[in-house]
C-alpha cells in the first residue's frame, strides 16, 4: 500500500519540483538581465509603484458600469472620480517635488504608500458618490508622490547610458497595473467594486513595507549601481565633473554644440525657490515640448483606461469578461512596446545619435495615430486586435526615451522639482480626460456605442499634437543639452 500511495504521489512531486526549477530559472534570467540583485530589486519596486498608480485609475474604468448601477452615476461621474484623483495629484506633485529635491525619498516614498493603501481601503467602504468622492481626493494627494521621486531616483541609481532601458522596465510596471486594474480587479468589480478596491489596498502596505529599507542614492548621480554583468565604470565624484555628464552631454562636448549662455545656472541649484526653479526649467524649450508631447499621450491613454472595457464591449459586440481578455492582449503589446521604446533610444544614443531617444518617440506617436484610426471604426474583434495592439505598442514606446532625454536637459539637483512640474502640468491634462471622454460621449454625441467611436476619433487630436511636438523638439534638444551640461560643471565650480 505504501508503494502504491508512493506512485500515486510521484507525477505530483516531479511536477512540483518542476514547477520550482522553472520559477527559479526564471528568477535567475530576470535577475541576470536587471544586472544583479540590488539592481532588480529596486527596479522592480519602482515598476511596482506606478503598478499601483496605475492600476487603481483602470479600476475606476472596469468598474464604471457596476459603479453607475449602485452609485446611480452617469459616465461624467464615473470621469470625475478620476479627473478629481488626478487635479489633486498635479496641484501636490509640486511640493513633492521640492521634497524629492532635499528630503530622503525612499522614506518619503514608503510613507506615501502606506497612504494609498488607507485611500483605497476609503474608498472601498464608501457608502455614498460623495463619500467616493472625497476619498478619491485624499488618494490624488498620496499620490503624487510617485512622480517626483521615482524620477529623482532613476537619474541618481542607474548610469546615463542605460535610462531608457531601465524607464522601459518600470514603465512597464505602469502598464502591467494598469492590466491587472482591467483584468483581475476588472474581473472581480463584475461581483462587486468594493472588493475591486480592497484588492489593490493590500498590496500597498507591503510595497511600502518593502521599499522603506531602500538605502537613499548619492545625488546628482555620482554613485550608480553599476550592472553586475557589466564592466565596472569609474563614476566617483571628484575627478573633473565629467562624471555627472551623460552620454548625450558628452556628445554635445565632442560636437562642439554651444550652450544657451542666458541658461546656464551660474548658482547652486539648491538655493533655487520653487518659483524660481519652475521659471528655469520651463524657460527650457525641450523640456517644454515633451512635457506637451507627454500631456497629449497620457490624456488619450486616461481616456482608455476609464472608458476602453466600456467601449471594447459596446463596439465589438462582446462580453465584458472576455473584452478585459483583450484589453489584456493589448497590454502586453504595450509592456513590449515600452521596453523596445527604451532600449532604441539608448542603442541610437550609443551609436552616437545625439536626437536618438526623440527621434524614436516621435515616430511612436505618429504611428500610433495613423493605427487607432481603423481599430475605432472597425466592429470585429479579430480585425481590430492587431490595430489595438500595434497602436498600444506604438502609444507606450514613445515614453521611456522621453523621461530618460529630460533628465539629460535638466540639471541633476533640479530632477525633482522639474518632475514635480512637469508631473502637475502633465496631470492636468491627464485629468481632464475622463471628465472630457464622458461628457463629450453623453452631451456631444448622445451617448452609446456610437458616441464612445466618435469620442475616441476626437480625443485622438492631443495625441497628434504630442508628435507634432516631439518633432519640434528634435531642433532644440541638441543646445539645450549642451546647456545643462555647461551648467552641471558650473555649479561644481
Amino acid at each position: 500500500m505504501t508503494g502504491e500511495e508512493g506512485a500515486r504521489r510521484r507525477p505530483a512531486d516531479v511536477a512540483t519540483a518542476a514547477a520550482g526549477r522553472l520559477a527559479r530559472a526564471s528568477s535567475k534570467k530576470v535577475t541576470t538581465a536587471l544586472g544583479g540583485r540590488e539592481r532588480t530589486r529596486v527596479i522592480l519596486l519602482l515598476a511596482s509603484v506606478l503598478a499601483l498608480a496605475s492600476a487603481d485609475s483602470a479600476t475606476v474604468g472596469a468598474s464604471a458600469i457596476q459603479l453607475r448601477h449602485d452609485l446611480h452615476i452617469n459616465n461624467t461621474d464615473v470621469g470625475l472620480l478620476v479627473t478629481v484623483t488626478s487635479l489633486v495629484a498635479a496641484l501636490a506633485s509640486v511640493p513633492f517635488g521640492v521634497l524629492a529635491d532635499r528630503g530622503p525619498r525612499t522614506r518619503l516614498l514608503g510613507g506615501a504608500i502606506v497612504l494609498w493603501g488607507v485611500a483605497m481601503l476609503w474608498s472601498a467602504t464608501a457608502p455614498t458618490f460623495g463619500q467616493l468622492l472625497l476619498a478619491r481626493l485624499f488618494l490624488g494627494v498620496v499620490t503624487a508622490a510617485a512622480g517626483p521621486i521615482v524620477a529623482s531616483l532613476v537619474g541618481d541609481w542607474f548610469d546615463s547610458s542605460e535610462r531608457g532601458r531601465i524607464y522601459g522596465y518600470i514603465i512597464a510596471g505602469e502598464l502591467v497595473g494598469a492590466a491587472f486594474g482591467f483584468s483581475v480587479a476588472g474581473g472581480i468589480a463584475a461581483l462587486s467594486w468594493r472588493a475591486s478596491f480592497v484588492i489593490l489596498a493590500l498590496p500597498a502596505f507591503a510595497l511600502a513595507w518593502l521599499v522603506f529599507p531602500l538605502r537613499e542614492p548619492t545625488r546628482g548621480g555620482g554613485n550608480p549601481l553599476v550592472s553586475a554583468t557589466a564592466t565596472p565604470v569609474a563614476h566617483a565624484a571628484g575627478d573633473d565633473g565629467e562624471e555627472q555628464a551623460t552620454d548625450a552631454q558628452r556628445l554635445a562636448r565632442e560636437r562642439g554644440i554651444e550652450p544657451d549662455p542666458a541658461l546656464v545656472l551660474a548658482q547652486d541649484p539648491r538655493r533655487l525657490g520653487l518659483l524660481d526653479a519652475a521659471r528655469y526649467v520651463l524657460s527650457i524649450k525641450t523640456n517644454v515640448a515633451l512635457i506637451l508631447a507627454g500631456a497629449g499621450g497620457y490624456f488619450f491613454l486616461s481616456g482608455v483606461q476609464t472608458f476602453g472595457v466600456e467601449f471594447v464591449t459596446k463596439q465589438y459586440g462582446i462580453a465584458q469578461a472576455l473584452s478585459t481578455l483583450v484589453l489584456l492582449a493589448v497590454g502586453a503589446a504595450g509592456v513590449i512596446g515600452v521596453l523596445a521604446g527604451g532600449w532604441l533610444g539608448d542603442f541610437l544614443l550609443h551609436r552616437g545619435f545625439l536626437n536618438g531617444r526623440i527621434l524614436v518617440s516621435a515616430i511612436a506617436a505618429t504611428a500610433a495615430v495613423v493605427l487607432f484610426v481603423p481599430a475605432i471604426f472597425t466592429r470585429s474583434p479579430l480585425t481590430a486586435l492587431p490595430y489595438i495592439s500595434l497602436a498600444a505598442f506604438a502609444l507606450s514606446a514613445q515614453n521611456p526615451p522621453i523621461d530618460a532625454a529630460r533628465l539629460d536637459i535638466v540639471h541633476p539637483l533640479l530632477w525633482g522639482r522639474a518632475e514635480g512640474i512637469r508631473t502637475a502640468l502633465r496631470t492636468l491634462a491627464q485629468a481632464t480626460a475622463p471628465l472630457l471622454f464622458g461628457a463629450v460621449s453623453d452631451y456631444v454625441f448622445g451617448g452609446g456605442r456610437s458616441a464612445l467611436q466618435w469620442t475616441f476619433l476626437l480625443m485622438l487630436l492631443p495625441l497628434a499634437a504630442s508628435a507634432y511636438f516631439l518633432f519640434k523638439a528634435l531642433r532644440t534638444y541638441p543646445r539645450d543639452v549642451a546647456t545643462a551640461s555647461a551648467s552641471t560643471g558650473r555649479s561644481e565650480t
